[in-house]
Parts: C-alpha cells; sequence; structure tokens
C-alpha cells in the first residue's frame, strides 16, 4: 500500500502537468491514442523478459514522435493514418502477448491498472520518470506555454516549434507509460484530462491552471486509492477506475462554481460590443451615490465609470443614472 501510494502521488502529479499542454493544444485524446501503442510495448516486454514499463517507454515515444509527424503533416486523411496506429498497436500488444504464452490477465494489469500490486522497481521506474515529467513541464513553462498557444508568435519569438511539439509528445509518451500501473493504458487519458478541465473551470491563468490541476489529479489519485482499499472489503472495486470516477465527480462539483464565477466576472467586466441604450435612473428613483467609497465595483466604460449595483451598471451622468 505504502508502494501504491507513492506511485499514485507521482502519477497525480505528472499526468496533468503533460495533459495541460494538450489541452491548450487541442490534443486531449493524444494520451489515449499513445496508451493504444504502449499496449505492443508492453507485451515485448512480456516476451523478451524484460521490463514492460521501460520497453513501453520506447515504444510510446516511438510512437508519440510519429503521431506528432503525422499531425504535422497535416494530410487529409492524417486522420485515418493515426487511427491505423492506435488499433495496430493494441492488436500487436494482444498478438505478441498471445506468441509470449502470457495469460490475458497479465497485459489486463497494464490496460486497467494493477497499482496494488507494483512492484519497488516499477516504483523507482515511476518516480523517475514523473520527475523528469514534471520538471520539463514546469521548468520549460514559458517556452511550451507560447507554443501551444501561438505557433505563429513563437516562430517570431525564436523557438523552435517542431522541437517543443515533438517534445510534448515525448512527455505524452512518457507519462502514458507512468500511468499504465495507476489507472491503466485505456484510462490515463482521463487522468491527463480531467483534472485540467476542472481546474479550467475557476482559474484564469495558464499558471494557475496548471498548478491547480496537479493537485487536483494528486488528489483523485491519493484518494481513489483510498477510497477501493475501503469499497474492496465489500466489493470488487479496482483503483484505477475509481480514480478516474472520483476525478470527473470532482469536475460535475467544479463546474457550477465555474459557471456562477464566470457570470459573476460578466456582470462586471466592461461592455465587450455596442453599448446597450438604457433608460434614465431620477434621483428620487436611485437615490444612492455612487462614488469611491460606496462599495460597489466601479467598471471603466470608455470615457466614464459604470457601478455595478443589483446586477446593473449605473453611470452618473449629470442629475441621474444611466442603467445598462
Amino acid at each position: 500500500m505504502v508502494r501504491a501510494m507513492i506511485a499514485a502521488a507521482f502519477t497525480g502529479l505528472a499526468a496533468p502537468a503533460v495533459g495541460t499542454y494538450l489541452v491548450q493544444r487541442r490534443l486531449a485524446l493524444m494520451g489515449d491514442g499513445i496508451g493504444h501503442v504502449a499496449v505492443t510495448g508492453v507485451a515485448l516486454g512480456l516476451l523478451t523478459g524484460t521490463s514492460p514499463t521501460w520497453t513501453a517507454v520506447i515504444v510510446a515515444t516511438l510512437g508519440a514522435v510519429l503521431i506528432e509527424v503525422i499531425r504535422e503533416r497535416g494530410h487529409a486523411n492524417g486522420d485515418v493514418a493515426l487511427a491505423l496506429l492506435f488499433y495496430g498497436g493494441i492488436a500487436g500488444g494482444v498478438l505478441i502477448t498471445g506468441i509470449a504464452d502470457q495469460s490475458a490477465n497479465q497485459l489486463n494489469a497494464y490496460l486497467f491498472g494493477s497499482i496494488t500490486t507494483i512492484s519497488g522497481a516499477d516504483v523507482w521506474a515511476t518516480m523517475a520518470l514523473a520527475a523528469l515529467v514534471i520538471v520539463v513541464c514546469v521548468g520549460l513553462m514559458p517556452q511550451m506555454f507560447a507554443v501551444a498557444q501561438d505557433q505563429e508568435f513563437a516562430r517570431v519569438a525564436g523557438l523552435s516549434v517542431r522541437f517543443h511539439n515533438v517534445l510534448v509528445a515525448v512527455l505524452a509518451a512518457v507519462t502514458v507509460t507512468v500511468a499504465m500501473r495507476t489507472v491503466g493504458l485505456l484510462l490515463v487519458s482521463a487522468l491527463m484530462v480531467v483534472p485540467v478541465a476542472t481546474a479550467q473551470q475557476v482559474t484564469r491563468s495558464f499558471r494557475t491552471t496548471l498548478g491547480l490541476a496537479m493537485g487536483l489529479g494528486t488528489v483523485a489519485s491519493l484518494g481513489g486509492l483510498v477510497l477501493s482499499a475501503f469499497a474492496s472489503y465489500q466489493w470488487r472495486v479496482s483503483p484505477g477506475p475509481t480514480i478516474v470516477v472520483l476525478a470527473l465527480a470532482g469536475f460535475v462539483v467544479m463546474w457550477p462554481i465555474g459557471a456562477w464565477l464566470r457570470r459573476r466576472q460578466r456582470l462586471r467586466a466592461p461592455f465587450a460590443e455596442v453599448p446597450v441604450i438604457g433608460h434614465d435612473v431620477t434621483d428620487e428613483e436611485h437615490p444612492h451615490v455612487h462614488g469611491d467609497d460606496c462599495g460597489h465595483p466601479a467598471v471603466p466604460h470608455g470615457d466614464h465609470v459604470d457601478y455595478v449595483h443589483d446586477g446593473h451598471r449605473h453611470a452618473p451622468h449629470g442629475s441621474h443614472y444611466d442603467e445598462h
């Protein structure tokens, strides 16, 4: 259980760190595709008698680079080529597992996760790979964000767009192999994306989103592991699906809070388009006098200031207020 807790904590930190860049680039499902390719790497490890973690890292990295090359070339049939790569990866993994004369249960431990049976060597590998992913994602955040946000601006700024795109793909491949014993190759994309989507509900900056997503991923990983341990006394509950369900529950809870915050922000924001022509409210109808110390938010609006009051914006105008 101690080994499982350590692996879950590192996985919960690393997966959303890479997922933040994938979501920013609208490649949220890239982790799912790499997970399919990594199945072949796991099978090769079972066939050769070596560590499936390291063979999965190698195969997933090669697959991620190939995916990025196909995506960059942008052919009309690129999605078809990616589909062939994804399904070829999982079919090849199942085929090689049979050739290696291994049972399907051994492959299932990597497809759906089996963190409670993780070995000490796998824990060390998980810690090393996750630490590498976290250091790169945080240390190169300005450059990687610039490329993910606006590639043309990044080129003008002198950044190598191709290098950073390949770097994100390789980090995604490493993260997939890190998380395969925690949530499984078929569910790893959820741990990379759902905490990021949850954090985006209540954050406004990329840096804040990255930090909160990593925190939410850690809470979901550790919380799901603990919940599955308690539930296993009565039901056969696996940690991997429990972690993902807990992450999804966090999104469900955070979504209405984010909607309320966005609505509140819209009420405070200046008019983005043509101002709405309102009606005049005389001092008798609106006795409150707006000013610097009135307590209502002041919003710059052209050559004057609006005050947010009871869901409306009041602008002092001579002896009355314009209400928008």
